[in-house]
């Protein structure tokens, strides 16, 4: 008997054709894209920029639109009285009344415009570099200048002018602000708190921590990164290999921009919509404004050994407030008699810091013993009556000789 008779089965093939002839119920639907993680956060690709450098506006954008007229022409009179009041400080310093001054002459649109951008009510976390801003903010100037004369306090109350100490360790205030902006949030307010940085500050981890705070709680802060190229002698080719600075808050769910910091219009336009952002509780905003200091990081430091003269020469040609000046002249809003007025109450501003400055302060030698421990210790006790002893002998030998 033979074997029994199988019938072969044709193998099933499946072919590009036969896919696109089946039934569309078998059909696997496709995988959706992806979306992309870093959509919305990553800067443009170049500074934002909405006038030239001789002030001829660019055309106007919808992302960021100008602000208005009237606004500009004040920061156009912040900006002068700012200059003005930071080449004084640095004339008294030369003079011995100052310790020491970090002039910020030629980042004055960054100075300005970063506190026109904020309400009375909004908080400011400076460094050490921006007494012009505090200035532009309505701050006394002696009382600004006080920490930089030697004293032990910041000179003015942080919480009537909503304006932390002048911070001389990089990046620590980034922490503060994010703080006391998640603070403000929880307790339904809607502050927002910006905060200058400069660009060597980046490479600290304070700034890592502060920015990540506030991304992780939607704390509402602008970080302004003040990118004037050098961080004292170091360039920023030796601070960060990113493509630029505002790079660095993709990384963080951080969104931000890149502006062209010595263009007071652009400058302010990107505030306006960081603040706005921040305020209306969609977290932190990050902004890196390009921009020059022109003059030595401090009157300590002695910039010829890091850069050349060609260099910084060929920024006075990007002057933010002759750029500022052009424009609004040509809009017909400015003319010779407001620039003459603008700059006789800068002079005055600066005579009368001049006047004020001269003025010794006075100061109770005893003072130095207050605010070091909540409960003075016996050593400080000691130190502060051995102190009290030699100001009253010095006190009898002055009668004496009387």
């Amino acid at each position: 008997m033979g074997p029994p008779h199988v019938q072969e089965v044709p193998a099933v093939t499946t072919t590009p054709q036969a896919v696109r002839r089946a039934s569309p119920r078998t059909r696997r639907p496709a995988t959706p894209a992806a979306e992309d993680p870093s959509a919305g956060l990553l800067p443009q690709s170049t500074p934002v920029r909405l006038l030239d450098p001789d002030g001829t506006p660019l055309p106007p954008r919808d992302d960021y639109p100008e602000p208005p007229v009237e606004t500009l022409r004040e920061m156009y009179r912040r900006m002068v009285v700012g200059r003005r009041f930071d080449t004084q400080a640095t004339a008294l310093t030369k003079q011995g009344r100052l310790a020491v001054y970090p002039s910020a002459r030629g980042q004055e649109a960054c100075q300005v415009g970063g506190v026109l951008a904020l309400r009375d009510s909004d908080w400011v976390f400076p460094t050490y570099r921006e007494s012009m801003a505090l200035t532009a903010r309505g701050l006394d100037p002696v009382e600004v200048l006080t920490l930089l004369r030697g004293d032990w306090h910041c000179g003015y109350d942080p919480a009537v002018t909503h304006t932390a100490p002048q911070c001389t360790p990089l990046a620590t205030q980034c922490v503060h602000a994010a703080g006391l902006a998640y603070g403000e949030w929880y307790q339904g307010r809607d502050t927002v708190a910006l905060t200058f940085i400069g660009d060597g500050a980046t490479s600290e981890g304070d700034f890592h921590e502060g920015v990540n705070f506030a991304a992780v709680f939607k704390a509402p802060v602008v970080f302004l990164v003040q990118n004037n190229k050098y961080a004292i002698s170091v360039p920023l080719s030796r601070q960060t290999a990113a493509p630029s600075l505002a790079h660095k808050g993709v990384g963080y769910g951080v969104p931000s921009e890149q502006v062209d910091g010595n263009d007071p219009v652009a400058v302010l336009a990107v505030l306006n919509r960081a603040v706005a952002h921040a305020r209306a509780g969609r977290g932190p905003y990050l902004i890196e404004a390009h921009t020059y200091r022109m003059e030595p990081h401090t009157n300590a430091d002695d910039q010829t050994r890091y850069r050349d003269a060609d260099e910084v020469e060929a920024w006075r040609d990007r002057d933010p407030i002759a750029r500022l000046e052009a424009y609004l002249r040509a809009r017909g809003v400015l003319d010779d008699a407001a620039v003459a007025a603008v700059a006789e109450e800068a002079e005055a501003y600066a005579a009368t810091l001049r006047r004020r400055m001269d003025e010794q302060p006075t100061v109770d030698p005893l003072s130095l013993f207050d605010h070091v421990y909540a409960e003075p210790t016996p050593q400080l006790i000691e130190q502060r009556e051995l102190v009290r002893a030699e100001l009253a002998a010095a006190a009898d030998d002055e009668d004496g000789d009387a």
